[in-house]
């Protein structure tokens, strides 16, 4: 092994094969999978969220799935620390290690700063849930009416979780958004201490569409309603990130509408659902210098 650990990350957008590339990656070079997905991180949620399964575990060990209940909320930064404590083991066991999943933030964190440690407390979490409640324009005039000067062009104002986490950051420092901003650019990767190679998995259009049909197709076959059916039992926040995951968000209101439209026509909700998660990978594996799309 050279002298600075390797790590080789495998992306792409959902559908398109990461699975099997990096099983057959980490047969070639003695490695482990560390999975890269933040929705496989809960328990029960397999079929919808095309977890690998038994066997294909079996074949290599993986990490990151099934950390948590559905109920439960996983931030950025307990993913890092579980991802550090995982390459540290393995490497210390003379293995390498093989990244695998589409999930921006979680994939950010390998090529830069995701995350600034600022201690938010329960209370303003708690505060900002009850804004939530009232829709996203009141947690949007809540932190314009903190700062001082009009909301920073950078701020993807059209993204709630992403003012839902400014305004977090902003009740918590007391500090405006741009000065947060400023020392966070100033962080490094919280594995900048590795080389990390990378491969993004691509498919013409038409292709990566019948691949993503056929998917949905195979998920209401064996077992997505039954997950969403759990997940309905669950009594969830909707805002937790269980709740809002492509496929089983369309599968619970279908539920609830008491499944008022055909199966084929929940089958082309997710499928548009999917597209829509597709486009926003691209435009994240652009934004980290992964690949023109």
């Amino acid at each position: 092994m050279s002298a600075v650990p390797a790590l080789h990350v495998i992306t792409g957008p959902t559908a398109v094969g990461k699975t099997a590339q990096a099983i057959a990656w980490a047969h070639a070079h003695d490695a482990e999978v560390l999975s890269c997905d933040s929705v496989c991180v809960y328990r029960g949620m397999d079929v919808g969220t095309a977890k690998p399964t038994a066997a294909e575990q079996r074949l290599v060990k993986h990490h990151g799935i099934d950390l948590v209940a559905p109920s439960q909320r996983y931030s950025v930064q307990q993913y890092i620390q579980m991802a550090q404590t995982v390459i540290a083991d393995v490497h210390a066991r003379g293995k390498r290690v093989v990244i695998t999943g589409g999930s921006g933030f979680y994939l950010a964190a390998f090529f830069g700063p995701v995350t600034d440690d600022l201690p938010v407390s329960d209370a303003v979490i708690e505060e900002v849930r009850r804004l939530q409640q009232a829709g996203p324009a009141a947690v949007l005039a809540r932190l314009q009416s903190l700062e001082a000067a009009p909301l920073p062009a950078w701020l993807d104002t059209q993204n709630p979780i992403r003012v839902v986490k400014a305004l977090e950051r902003r009740m918590a420092s007391g500090r405006s958004l741009d000065s947060l901003r400023e020392d966070f650019l100033q962080r490094s990767s919280p594995f900048a201490n590795f080389t990390v190679t990378h491969e993004v998995i691509e498919r013409p259009d038409e292709e990566l569409k019948q691949r993503i049909a056929l998917r949905t197709s195979q998920m209401l076959q064996h077992g997505l309603i039954q997950e969403a059916e759990h997940l309905l039992s669950l009594n969830l926040d909707p805002e937790l990130p269980s709740a809002r995951a492509v496929g089983y968000r369309a599968t619970m209101d279908w539920l609830l509408s008491g499944r008022q439209v055909a199966l084929e026509g929940l089958a082309e909700r997710i499928n548009l659902d999917t597209w829509a998660l597709v486009r926003k990978q691209r435009k994240w594996f652009k934004r980290l210098g992964l690949g023109q799309f």
